[in-house]
């Protein structure tokens, strides 16, 4: 079953920028758009791509466009956040083909309530049936699965989504996983909120990600998370703790663990220690 190229909000890429994201990825064209070509590219674009939200905590430019994206990831060596990360993967499945919607969802929406609504992107991808594409969670699903309730499990992490009023789904995560869960509607587009809120996450004092090193990459079997100054490498069974201890250390873990370039690492090792000097006082 083939779909002509498909994105509601006109999110994709050009031939150029996307024969360039699948030798980032190390992938060619799939011959067909089906389940097992949308897995492969999914599980190859996490295998590329670390999970972070550098630029909230430093204070350097960012931008919500998979345009963006693509220049700081592909074109560059850096990673990305739910915004960039679920963005690129659906602008690269759109200029492939497959049908792609947009999904405006909430972080923590449990907790935070509608406020939450819009600090998530999720993608819908429209095959013989739907499909969660989810490259934005950081340490969560490494496949689609399809959009529908119930429980599941890979790598040997248990997952679910489960039916909340008002028609939202909720996506629960691993109890080990960093973001607890989000809630989404297979059909609640809102690109105004996504931006507003992207705004906010990046510039406000209240912001998580303003106030925490965020960086996340995933393995064969599990993740590697760095929160501040405390790596962790997270398997289904097993879970080991070591402390960045120096700019060395810091711009050394960037580099081999992460795979990435970060510009100014000691400004980065500086922002971290203010930050843990802050929460001690």
């Amino acid at each position: 079953m083939t779909h002509a190229p498909s994105n509601e909000n006109g999110m994709t890429l050009s031939a150029d920028q996307l024969d360039a994201y699948l030798a980032r990825i190390g992938m060619e064209r799939p011959g067909s758009l089906d389940v097992d070509s949308l897995s492969r590219l999914h599980r190859a674009h996490l295998m590329a791509f670390t999970w972070e939200a550098l630029d909230a905590f430093m204070g350097w430019p960012s931008s919500i466009t998979p345009a963006a994206a693509h220049a700081k990831m592909v074109a560059g060596r850096r990673g990305g956040w739910c915004y960039e990360m679920n963005g690129l993967l659906g602008a690269a499945l759109a200029g492939l083909g497959f049908r792609v919607t947009r999904l405006c969802g909430g972080v923590d929406r449990e907790r935070l309530g509608d406020l939450a609504i819009g600090n998530h992107l999720t993608l819908r991808v429209d095959l013989d049936r739907p499909y969660l594409a989810e490259v934005g969670v950081a340490d969560a699903i490494v496949e689609p699965v399809p959009l529908a309730v119930g429980p599941f499990s890979q790598r040997g992490f248990d997952f679910s989504i489960t039916l909340e009023e008002g028609g939202w789904l909720r996506f629960n995560n691993h109890p080990r996983g960093i973001a607890k869960s989000f809630d989404f509607r297979p059909d609640h587009s809102d690109e105004a909120t996504m931006a507003a809120t992207h705004g906010w996450l990046m510039h406000d004092p209240g912001s998580p990600f303003t106030n925490a090193l965020a960086v996340l990459r995933h393995t064969a079997d599990g993740y590697i998370s760095l929160q501040n100054d405390c790596l962790r490498r997270v398997k289904a069974n097993s879970l080991t703790e070591q402390f960045i201890t120096s700019t060395d250390h810091l711009a050394e873990t960037f580099e081999t663990v992460f795979d990435l370039d970060v510009p100014q690492p000691g400004r980065v090792w500086e922002r971290v220690q203010a930050v843990g000097r802050d929460k001690a006082a």
